[in-house]
């Protein structure tokens, strides 16, 4: 809860969960509110924006505000199976490594060290070709090699605490394994999988659109971001502003989630009341006091320093 409560201190943070709202809200009800069928056709073709159309038509007729909202829909739940199966993969497996002893633990490194050299979306490519192309294959074969990061940073953190004396005494005093897990290891590393977590989310809904951009995943005519900005590419002639409305979602939506981690990462560390401005974040100006270190105050007499002034008065 404090963390929560620091973040929402945070002005950019809260900026970002604004948008991001906005992006969850058209995700779920784009296509009830969008104003067209987004695959209905119309006779007036490459339309720039007007009372009927708000920001045009495409190349076939069809309303491109209408796409755009339907098309977050199926972008944004694409990211998110590919964040889940990542975290589902890269959690556990990061805990239970701690405990599995050094030959479990070489495998286990040797594994995630294997997934990190392979490019997402060469992999999405291949899998999608030998299982079929579509959505649900492309985003597990996404999360699979998401999920070396989740491994690495929960590894990282439960390691960590692994050797603190609170575990170990909990530990000595018959506590279980699943207890310590829950009790001293899962509070302290669910900040740091929250920003792994954003982090992964952004770069996933990169990937989704690279996929549709380059034809897998989703079959045309269904409507996407990535689809609808390889489509626009080939009339830049007649509507050289078309590509800026699915990439400034994208810009957005990607930007949001970005902040959003680094914010996270700040409230969980306890920096979000000394840096709550916007320019200050913005020039990236921070306290010269690491945080967590008392700061002393000038007139403060030290024990070293009071014999002196007595002699000297």
């Amino acid at each position: 809860m404090n963390t929560v409560r620091n973040l929402v201190r945070i002005p950019v943070a809260r900026v970002a969960l604004a948008i991001l709202f906005v992006v969850a809200v058209v995700a779920v009800f784009g296509a009830a509110l969008a104003p067209h069928d987004p695959l209905a056709q119309d006779p007036a073709i490459l339309q720039g924006p007007s009372a009927q159309h708000w920001l045009g038509t495409d190349y076939v007729g069809r309303d491109v505000l209408s796409r755009l909202m339907a098309g977050t829909r199926l972008s944004i739940i694409g990211a998110i199976e590919a964040v889940v199966v990542g975290l589902l993969i890269g959690v556990p497996t990061g805990l239970l490594s701690v405990w599995l002893g050094r030959s479990g633990e070489w495998v286990a490194l040797r594994v995630s060290e294997t997934l990190m050299i392979l490019p997402f979306t060469v992999f999405a490519i291949a899998v999608a070709g030998t299982l079929g192309n579509g959505l649900h294959q492309a985003m597990i074969a996404v999360g699979v090699l998401m999920s070396p990061a989740f491994f690495r940073i929960t590894r990282a953190v439960a390691l960590g605490l692994r050797t603190t004396q609170y575990v170990e005494a909990a530990e000595l005093m018959g506590a279980g394994r699943w207890w310590v897990l829950r009790h001293h290891i899962w509070s302290k590393v669910l900040p740091n999988v929250a920003v792994a977590g954003a982090h992964a989310m952004g770069t996933a809904l990169l990937v989704v659109a690279s996929l549709a951009f380059l034809g897998l995943g989703i079959i045309p005519p269904t409507p996407t971001w990535g689809g609808m900005l390889s489509a626009d590419l080939g009339f830049l002639e007649q509507q050289p502003w078309a590509p800026i409305f699915p990439g400034i979602l994208l810009v957005l939506t990607v930007g949001s989630l970005n902040i959003l981690a680094d914010c996270i990462r700040e409230a969980s560390a306890g920096e979000a009341r000394r840096r709550r401005g916007v320019l200050r974040r913005a020039v990236g100006r921070r306290d010269q006091t690491p945080i967590g270190l008392p700061v002393e105050p000038e007139d403060t007499i030290t024990t070293e320093e009071e014999p002196r002034r007595v002699v000297a008065a």
